[in-house]
């Protein structure tokens, strides 16, 4: 079984025909098998107008078909050619092709003629059209002496070009020496006749080079014509004229053209201004598909030409002084054309048959019928045939009826040859496609199932689908006449095998096709629009889904051609990816994905974009003392619009070298009319945008030098300070070059005593920024100003600031000095300001120094640096904040100008009062027993104040780490340790402890300690038991087992201590630690006491209980850090700051010392007694 590939057609219109197809005689498609007895039929001959290239030999081609072979024969201007008298002259075997040799011997122009060739067998004799043979000629311009041509300004010209007469006609065009083709526009012009048309001449038409050439393709040669010298002079004025027609002369003209050919109206006009044409055609349009202009309108063509073109056609030339008109008349003749023209006729015999040979043209053809080459009239009769004009009527015929006629149409614009054979035979059907064919096609798609046969008299043929199907009906399928099955949308249910039979009286065949139905490819994800910046990278997808029994293949096309042999392109999969960017990839690009059976493409266009190309040509126009235009052409936009220009210049006069921003204009405006500054030596530079960026600068512009000018603008940033108290500097910020606006800049610099009558002092200095003025009075405002003058003139009159003399030391010091202590930490300064004249400056403010001198408890003297707080302004008091309780302190204050301090005032010494103390220095527990443990400490570090007493507060927690009762001491404030006796044996406890002032109760520091155990298993007498238990444990002592067992404890013990100090410094936790954080302070809690029970235990860490307080370290003392009561930092710069009221607004500028943090403690590793607690 042979697959064939369902051609892809549109569906028919349905044939209302019967479902058994009775074809007529006359089917087109029916083709007689070559294994038949057939008359001959030519199948390839030469043109009828046979244009020969000389120098090649000559091919005459006749090839024809028939059974048995025809064998042929040639006539030559109408008699017979017999070539075997010819030696140049050979029939091709098997054919009746002629080749005429005459590239060694013989010429082309011996064999010129009309010739016929005639194909011959026992049936019949088919002939071919008279081919008319003619060698192409390519003449040479006769030679002529070419005057030059001298020509005023405005005057139209007609150059004539004249070309040599050519088989065929040459092509006209007109070069320069060095082959540049001459530009031609709406004012010069080449006509159909080869001459070149000057509506008006122009001075830069003047050439000695004007040459016409005539190419002549057919032997691939150009004639040159003598060149023509053409010489233009110039007028200096010169009269405009209305247009006046070239070519065509006259009003009206006429034309006549062939049907089907170009017709080509041509209206040249001269005139000045150089007119215009326009066309039009009277009582119609022109047909808009078929209508072009050329040579800028001047040439009117409308291809398809048919007798419904013929008419009037207007053309008119206009100029601003007037218009000419000319009609010309178009008659459209016709060579003759078939209507309908004869066909091959199969006959059975006894059948009836018609040829039909109808023609059409202008004028109306005329129609004879040939028999074998014969004419009909001369023929034998025939009893079966009739002659009706352009028909041949066939009746009964029989065997010998069989023939080729011929048809010709004619008229005096050409012939029509047609050739058909009448074939009588008696063959049963036989089916010519191939047998079980497989057919695929696309869903959706039309399916063609071939069925050609041949049989005589014609079969009926018949459809069926599948082994057991019935006849195909019409309403779903369509029959075409050379038997195939049309299904018009064909569906998965379509596919199948399909049968069809043909029958005639002589017998009967059938053959079976088989349709597969396929899913379309389609194309998912296609490739999408891109704009790529040069140089980038772009990726094009292109996803495809088809038919799994299919393969389909994916190409990538650009600009719908191949994709260049470049390494930048590369296919991965579904995806082309283009790298390193350059214009030439600007392009649509297209991915083509195709089966066997279909084919699909979507396509993108990629636009590469980048950044503009720098202007260039710029010019410079209409000078002016301030302004200048300048123009330029915008560069290549490169695919994104230019957004705008900027405008740079250059001063190279004083800045040479650096370029400044002039101005911004659109991007559609290449002029720009710019404003200048005198003395400045220009140059411009243009710089175009787009949405990618910027340009490169273009070239720059020519220089232009503006003329010097007085200053417009005064030097800036005047001031008059004095740096010494006898002294004045005026300083300023000089102009710059480019605002000086001429030669010569220098200032013109005065000064006098604001609050004085004294006239201006002025003196004119170089291009300076500085003037000192000596022997002023200390700090006496001036009025100052400085004035810039060049050598032409002085600025406008400048602005007058306010300056003073030198500043010096104030001269006396704040008086009435008064300290009003707020709190411990607080004081408030008051003072008297100082008088304004004695302040010799600038007044910055008032600053007062403070120190500690010693501390009120005779304890840690120490001196403490000088602290400086600034008051800005005219202030009268301020704070002083972060002080030290309990301390005696000394200040001054002085008052600050520019120059410096003055004098302090008189100390004055305060006290601060006493306040709460910080926690002890640190808490020690030591010496543990089974009913008792010592604490040690050391007083607060910072007591600030008088100690009065300490308070312990401690409380016992038990196995579940619930807290006990609270036990509150007072303890005297000379003692620095305690024995708590009658404790708990083997229980834990935490400590409190506080130290306390007059002002009161510090922060805490806690601790946590143990019991030691009962190791003979008895417990110790609890606080105020009898002393009988007490006596009990002293036995059980002096028993020798006991002492026993007390040494492997207390080997046991030293083990564990020993790993526990390991653990500790690992960083170990209390064995309680987990549950530590859930206990609460023992002073918020409420203790259960009336019901025997222990309160939550509450850790230091989960800062609720007395707070700051810390755990023991491994040498069981807890120190504090050293803690001052830092000050808080105020002022401004190192110094302190307050507003006008004394408040606080800033930090003091000594160092803050750090404060405990609450529950501060670090995590320890368990005490010795708690690890021996926890292993019994």
């Amino acid at each position: 079984m042979r697959l064939k590939i369902m051609p892809q057609k549109k569906s028919l219109s349905v044939l209302q025909t019967p479902l058994i197809l009775f074809l007529c005689q006359v089917m087109s498609a029916l083709e007689v098998p070559l294994d038949l007895v057939q008359p001959p039929t030519i199948t390839r001959q030469s043109p009828k107008d046979y244009i020969i290239d000389p120098r090649e030999n000559i091919e005459i081609q006749c090839e024809a078909k028939g059974k048995p072979p025809p064998s042929f024969s040639w006539t030559r201007n109408g008699t017979h050619f017999d070539i075997d008298k010819d030696p140049l002259v050979k029939m091709l075997p098997n054919s009746g092709t002629l080749v005429i040799s005459i590239t060694i011997e013989g010429k082309a122009e011996t064999y010129e003629g009309v010739y016929q060739c005639t194909a011959r067998n026992e049936r019949g004799a088919a002939i071919s059209n008279n081919i008319v043979i003619r060698p192409s000629r390519s003449p040479l311009w006769t030679k002529e002496k070419l005057e030059q041509i001298t020509i005023l300004k405005g005057q139209s010209l007609v150059l004539p070009c004249r070309p040599p007469l050519g088989l065929p006609p040459p092509i006209i065009f007109w070069m320069d020496n060095s082959f540049q083709r001459l530009p031609q526009s709406e004012r010069v012009s080449q006509g159909l006749n080869g001459d070149l048309y000057f509506s008006n001449v122009l001075p830069e038409d003047t050439r000695e080079d004007y040459i016409c050439y005539a190419r002549f393709n057919h032997t691939q040669t150009i004639q040159q014509k003598q060149p023509i010298s053409v010489k233009v002079h110039s007028t200096k004025s010169y009269i405009e004229r209305p247009p006046k027609l070239l070519t065509p002369e006259g009003r009206t003209s006429h034309k006549e053209e062939l049907r089907e050919n170009v017709l080509s109206l041509e209206c040249i006009a001269e005139g000045l201004p150089t007119p215009s044409i326009n066309w039009t055609k009277e009582d119609g349009e022109l047909p808009i598909n078929r209508t072009f202009y050329k040579n800028f309108k001047k040439t009117l063509n409308i291809i398809h030409v048919s007798e419904a073109d013929s008419g009037k056609y207007k053309c008119t030339a206009r100029n601003s002084l007037g218009f000419v008109e000319h009609t010309i008349s178009v008659t459209v003749k016709a060579a003759p054309y078939w209507i309908t023209a004869p066909r091959n006729l199969v006959l059975s015999p006894g059948e009836d048959g018609t040829l039909i040979c109808r023609a059409n043209g202008n004028p109306k053809p005329n129609i004879s019928w040939l028999i074998n080459g014969v004419p009909i009239e001369m023929a034998p009769d025939d009893p079966s045939r009739k002659i009706d004009g352009d028909t041949i009527l066939f009746s009964d015929v029989q065997e010998s009826s069989s023939a080729v006629y011929q048809c010709n149409a004619s008229n005096e614009y050409g012939y029509l040859l047609a050739n058909a054979f009448v074939n009588v035979l008696a063959e049963p059907p036989r089916i010519l496609t191939e047998v079980d064919l497989r057919y695929q096609v696309i869903t959706d798609r039309p399916a063609m199932l071939d069925c050609a046969f041949f049989g005589s008299p014609i079969p009926t043929i018949e459809w069926f689908k599948g082994t057991k199907g019935s006849v195909l009906q019409e309403n779903t399928y369509v029959f075409h006449d050379n038997g195939t099955l049309e299904i018009p949308v064909a569906q998965k249910e379509s596919a199948d095998t399909y049968t069809c039979v043909v029958r005639n009286k002589l017998g009967m065949a059938k053959n079976d096709v088989h349709l597969e139905v396929k899913d379309p490819t389609r194309i998912i994800k296609q490739p999408e629009y891109k704009i790529v910046q040069r140089g980038g990278r772009v990726s094009f997808e292109c996803t495809v889904k088809h038919d799994p029994t299919l393969i389909a293949t994916l190409t990538w096309l650009k600009d719908y051609g191949e994709l260049p042999n470049d390494g930048r392109f590369s296919i991965d999969n579904d995806h082309l990816v283009i790298m390193n960017i350059s214009d030439e990839d600007d392009a649509t690009y297209t991915c083509v994905a195709n089966t066997s059976l279909d084919i699909v493409s979507a396509s993108a266009m990629l636009r590469v974009v980048d950044r503009p190309n720098p202007p260039f040509d710029l010019e410079l126009t209409s000078f002016l003392e301030r302004s200048v235009q300048l123009s330029w052409i915008p560069g290549e936009e490169n695919n994104s619009p230019i957004t705008e220009f900027i405008i740079e210049y250059e001063d190279a006069f004083h800045e040479p070298g650096i370029w400044h921003h002039q101005t911004d204009v659109p991007g559609i405006q290449t002029t720009a009319e710019l404003k200048l500054s005198p003395y400045v030596k220009y140059s411009f530079r243009v710089i175009a945008v787009n949405s990618i960026g910027r340009s490169l600068p273009s070239e720059a512009s020519e220089y232009y030098m503006t003329k010097a000018a007085e200053p417009e603008e005064n030097p800036t940033a005047v001031e008059g300070i004095g740096s010494e108290p006898d002294n004045l500097v005026i300083t300023w910020q000089p102009l710059k070059g480019f605002d000086s606006n001429g030669p010569g800049l220098q200032y013109k610099v005065s000064w006098r005593q604001k609050d004085g009558d004294d006239e201006w002092t002025s003196v004119v200095v170089a291009n300076v920024s500085k003037y000192i003025v000596s022997g002023t009075p200390t700090f006496v405002p001036y009025l100052v100003k400085v004035q810039a003058l060049n050598n032409v003139g002085f600025a406008p009159e400048p602005g007058i600031i306010i300056g003073h003399s030198g500043e010096d030391l104030p001269m006396v010091a704040p008086s009435n000095v008064r300290v009003n202590v707020v709190n411990s930490t607080l004081a408030e300064v008051h003072w008297e300001p100082v008088p304004p004249k004695s302040i010799r400056g600038h007044l910055k403010g008032y600053r007062i120094y403070y120190w500690k001198v010693k501390n009120s408890s005779k304890r840690n003297r120490r001196h403490v640096e000088k602290k400086i707080l600034t008051f800005n302004g005219n202030k009268t008091h301020g704070m002083l904040p972060g002080l030290e309780p309990f301390s005696h302190y000394t200040l001054n204050v002085r008052v600050v100008n520019g120059k410096g301090e003055g004098p302090a005032s008189v100390d004055q010494v305060f006290n601060t009062p006493e306040g709460v103390p910080g926690a002890p220095l640190f808490l020690k527990i030591v010496n543990p027993t089974l009913d008792s443990l010592t604490l040690e400490w050391d007083p607060p570090s910072h007591p600030n104040g008088i100690l009065t007493a300490y308070t312990l507060k401690f409380q016992p927690i038990n196995s579940t780490h619930e807290l006990g009762p609270l036990v509150d001491l007072k303890i005297p404030a000379n003692m620095t340790s305690l024995i708590l006796r009658n404790l708990s044996y083997s229980t834990r406890y935490k400590f409190y402890f506080y130290a306390q002032t007059a002002a009161g109760t510090g922060s805490p520091i806690t601790e946590e300690a143990v019991t030691t155990v009962d190791e003979a298993g008895v417990h110790p007498p609890a606080v105020g038991a009898d002393k009988a238990m007490a006596s009990r444990q002293v036995d059980i002592a002096t028993q020798g087992w006991f002492i026993g067992l007390m040494c492997a404890v207390a080997l046991l013990i030293l083990i564990l201590l020993i790993v526990c100090f390991i653990r500790r410094n690992k960083g170990g936790k209390y064995p309680v630690k987990e549950k530590e954080d859930a206990h609460a302070d023992p002073e918020i809690q409420p203790m259960k006491e009336d019901d025997g029970t222990f309160g939550e235990y509450s850790d230091a860490e989960d800062h609720k209980p007395l707070k700051k307080g810390s755990r023991t370290p491994s040498d069981r003392t807890v120190k504090k850090e050293d803690s001052d009561d830092s000050l808080v930092d105020y002022g401004e710069g190192v110094n302190g700051q307050f507003n006008e009221d004394g408040s606080f607004i800033g930090q003091y500028s000594g160092k803050k010392e750090k404060e405990p943090a609450e529950g501060n403690e670090s995590s320890e590793a368990p005490s010795p007694v708690n690890a021996m607690n926890s292993f019994v």
